[in-house]
């Protein structure tokens, strides 16, 4: 059955309301603009929707207020000396000339990058994405190899690329998990945390109290790297 979408809206704010085989009542505020989705049972009405949404109201409000106030990364001209992190460690990038096919390299506390003479801004950018990709392919197999003994689920595939509202995401049906690109500037441990949200909702595709507790127990200190996650600057380039 394909969801259905509808729209609400309290003052000014704008909610989606999104109408699917569920349970229970799902609300949402995204970063980077703090947009607002509630995913409803089928049966549900939108008069008791909007009750709901507006006995929230103040959450969303300071959901919103947060995501405002969250630094972002200035933009990046990706010259020698600018500042560009991996795994939460700040480097600071150093362009080589070179005839030859780019590539990255870390050196020491340099992210060093090889490109053609007069490469554009765009081509910088895209050279470092496409090497944080490579790193994070070679990076999260492990972990997905230790979580699933712990959690005791199968991860068929795994993907990385941009996404503007969530860290990663999971097609249960399909065993598949994503992983947001941005994550490869983000602290080990927060990845790993990530990881493991995922990899949960393979048992419980909700955040309810039973993927809670899911996830409590498998990894206890989750909330601590959540909210060091949300502390971090948000990416300039790809939080539009």
């Amino acid at each position: 059955m394909v969801d259905k979408i509808d729209h609400i809206s309290l003052g000014n704010i704008k909610i989606d309301v999104v109408i699917k085989d569920i349970k229970n009542l799902h609300l949402s505020v995204y970063p980077p603009d703090g947009n607002v989705k509630i995913a409803a049972p089928i049966k549900m009405d939108i008069d008791t929707i909007r009750v709901y949404a507006i006995s929230k109201l103040s959450w969303i409000k300071k959901q919103q207020l947060k995501f405002k106030n969250q630094e972002r990364e200035s933009p990046r001209d990706f010259l020698t000396l600018e500042s560009h992190y991996f795994l939460g460690k700040r480097y600071l990038l150093k362009i080589v000339e070179s005839n030859k096919a780019a590539k990255v390299y870390l050196n020491h506390d340099f992210i060093e990058m090889h490109i053609k003479k007069d490469s554009t801004t765009q081509q910088k950018q895209k050279v470092l994405n496409e090497w944080y990709r490579n790193q994070l392919k070679n990076i999260i197999p492990k972990y997905i190899s230790k979580w699933e003994r712990i959690i005791k689920v199968n991860v068929s595939e795994f993907g990385i690329r941009k996404m503007k509202t969530k860290w990663g995401t999971c097609k249960s049906d399909k065993k598949r998990i994503w992983i947001n690109l941005e994550m490869a500037k983000k602290p080990i441990d927060c990845l790993e945390y990530i990881i493991v949200h995922e990899m949960t909702h393979l048992l419980e595709m909700s955040h309810n109290e039973k993927f809670i507790a899911y996830i409590t127990k498998f990894l206890p200190q989750w909330q601590s790297h959540k909210e060091e996650l949300n502390r971090l600057p948000l990416g300039h380039t790809d939080w539009k």
